[in-house]
């Protein structure tokens, strides 16, 4: 897997890559200290996820995240900073990035992480998750019992195919129940989704 570190402090970036480069699966292709120029070099190669820290010089880590989003959908963004408060999380998921990892995590973690990101699985940290304020239970409430049941298929992973094979639907039908869904939670994509799921269920 190819990666690319972004972050201002020249140590964190040079122990990563030290680190990350002894997994087997792991090449840091390489690192940069702010998002432009992390844009410049996903120009110039093609890493397939970066590592983005959230506040750096000349663009930040969510204005770039959403610029290489929106040029290369196709690039896995795990941001990987101090900052756990709300507002940075939600900022960072909005502008498209499928993880959210602290710095404080163990580099055997954060190897893990990002192995699962790769293979398409949603990645927050513990501490992230909690930080996420419950959605309100009036906008809960306003789901119908089947759309409750997609959401939990959703959120143990499934696939709009393997939902409609559950619920006897067809998979156009699961397209357009799952649109209905974000509107009425007001939420982006099917992470955001099974976040609301997880809060909602926690004791």
């Amino acid at each position: 897997m190819k990666l690319l570190i972004v972050d201002d402090d020249f140590l964190v970036c040079q122990s990563l890559q030290l680190l990350l480069q002894q997994e087997e699966d792991f090449e840091v292709l390489g690192i940069t200290e702010n998002g432009e120029k992390a844009i410049q070099f996903c120009e110039q190669q093609a890493p397939d996820m970066i590592l983005m820290d959230i506040q750096m010089p000349v663009k930040n880590g969510i204005d770039s995240t959403s610029e290489i989003k929106r040029r290369w959908p196709e690039i896995l963004v795990m941001m990987l900073t101090t900052f756990k408060d709300e507002k940075n999380i939600r900022l960072a998921l909005n502008a498209g990035a499928e993880g959210y990892v602290l710095k404080s995590s163990a580099i055997e973690k954060i190897a893990e992480q990002i192995r699962a990101l790769k293979a398409g699985a949603s990645v927050l940290d513990a501490d992230v998750l909690k930080t996420i304020m419950e959605p309100s239970k009036e906008r809960l409430n306003q789901l119908t019992e089947r759309e409750n049941d997609m959401v939990e298929l959703i959120a143990q992973g499934l696939s709009n195919q393997e939902i409609a094979q559950q619920l006897f639907l067809s998979v156009g039908t699961v397209r357009n129940v799952l649109s209905i869904i974000l509107d009425k939670l007001e939420v982006r994509d099917r992470t955001q989704l099974a976040i609301y799921y997880w809060k909602r269920n926690q004791p």
